[in-house]
C-alpha cells in the first residue's frame, strides 16, 4: 500500500506557483534516485524531528513506499513542545505513521557535561534505540535526514549514524538543502520555509551543563520572544560572573526594527518569569549559518 502526496497544500503551507516549471530536470533526476533508495530500503524507520530535511524525507517515504515506513521522533527535554507538536501536527496531515519515542540523552554524563561532540551522544542514543525497534517491528533498515550540503561541516551525529549504519537517502541521493526546500514546496510541506531549529541543547554554550532546568529556561525564554512577532532569533543560555543566569537574545538583523519597538523593561520582565535574572540583547543579532542543516 502506498500513500498519496496532498492534492492540495496542506493547511500553513508556502505557495509555489507553476512549481513544476521551477523543478529543473537535473533535480527531478535526484528526486528518482531518492525514490529509488527508499523502495531498494523498506521497510525502514525514519527518524523524524520535524524539521526541513526530515519532514520532507518522511513525506517522501510515505508516498513512496507508505506502510513500507514508520517515522519515529525522539522525545526528550531538548525538543521544545511547540516543535513536537507541530512535528506530531504535520505528520497527520500527510496521514503518515509516526510514534514518539521517548530518549534519556540528558542522563549520560557525556552528552550532560556538553562537549562539543555532544550530538553524537544524542544521535547514538536515538539510534541504539531505534536499532532495537526496527527489527522488532519488522523495518530492515533506519534512515535520517542528512542532506548532501552537510558533508561540507562537522558533524558528530555522523558519526554515530556511521557506527549504527543508518542510513541517509537525502545526501545519497545528492540532495541539498535548497533543493530539499524547493521539493518540500511543491509537495506543499508548510516547512519549505521554515528556519532551521535545532535542540535547545544547543543554545548552552559547550562546557556549561546541559540540565533540564536550563533547557526549561530556555524553551520558555524563546516562547516569549515568539509571542512578540519575532520568527528567527535564540535565547542563549549565559551564566555570568557569581552565576547570574542571562539570557542572550539574538535575532535576526531583518527584524531589528521590531527589536527596537519593544521597551527594555518587557524584555526583562519575560525573560524573568522563564527564570532569567534579565535580558541581554546581543548587538550583532543571529546570522543564520549557511544552507548546512542547522
Amino acid at each position: 500500500m502506498h500513500g498519496t502526496s496532498p492534492s492540495k497544500p496542506l493547511p500553513g503551507a508556502v505557495s509555489r506557483d507553476s512549481a513544476q516549471e521551477t523543478v529543473p530536470e537535473t533535480l527531478r533526476e535526484k528526486e528518482r534516485a531518492l525514490d529509488q533508495i527508499l523502495r531498494d530500503a523498506a521497510p525502514l524507520v525514519v527518524a523524524y524531528s520535524g524539521g526541513v530535511d526530515s519532514a520532507y524525507l518522511l513525506a517522501r517515504a510515505w508516498k513512496v513506499v507508505g506502510t513500507g515506513m514508520l517515522g519515529v521522533i525522539a522525545d526528550s527535554a531538548s525538543l521544545p513542545r511547540q516543535a513536537l507538536a507541530e512535528a506530531l501536527d504535520l505528520a497527520q496531515k500527510l496521514g503518515a505513521p509516526v510514534e514518539v519515542l521517548p530518549t534519556a540523552e540528558l542522563e549520560n554524563p557525556e552528552y550532560a557535561s556538553n562537549p562539543v561532540n555532544r550530538c553524537y551522544f544524542c544521535k547514538a542514543e536515538l539510534f541504539s534505540k531505534l536499532e532495537e525497534l526496527a527489527p522488532a517491528r519488522g523495518f530492515k533498515a533506519v534512515a535520517y535526514g542528512e542532506n548532501a550540503d552537510d558533508m561540507r561541516t562537522v558533524r558528530p551525529g555522523r558519526r554515530a549514524a556511521e557506527e549504527f549504519r543508518v542510513l541517509a537517502p537525502l545526501r545519497d541521493a545528492g540532495l541539498s538543502k535548497s533543493e530539499i526546500r524547493l521539493l518540500s514546496g511543491e509537495m506543499g510541506l508548510p516547512t519549505a520555509d521554515a528556519p532551521a531549529q535545532p535542540c535547545l541543547s544547543s543554545r548552552i554554550p559547550h562546557g556549561t551543563p546541559v540540565t533540564v532546568e536550563a533547557l526549561g529556561m530556555v524553551e520558555r525564554a524563546e516562547a516569549f520572544v515568539r509571542s512578540l512577532g519575532f520568527r528567527v532569533f535564540r535565547v542563549r543560555h549565559m551564566v555570568r560572573p557569581g552565576g547570574e543566569l542571562v539570557g542572550r537574545l539574538q535575532v535576526d538583523p531583518r527584524e531589528f526594527d521590531r527589536l527596537a519597538q519593544i521597551p527594555g523593561g518587557e524584555l526583562d520582565a519575560g525573560f524573568q518569569r522563564a527564570g532569567y535574572a534579565r535580558a541581554e540583547v546581543d548587538p550583532d543579532g543571529y546570522r543564520a549559518p549557511v544552507e548546512a542543516g542547522r
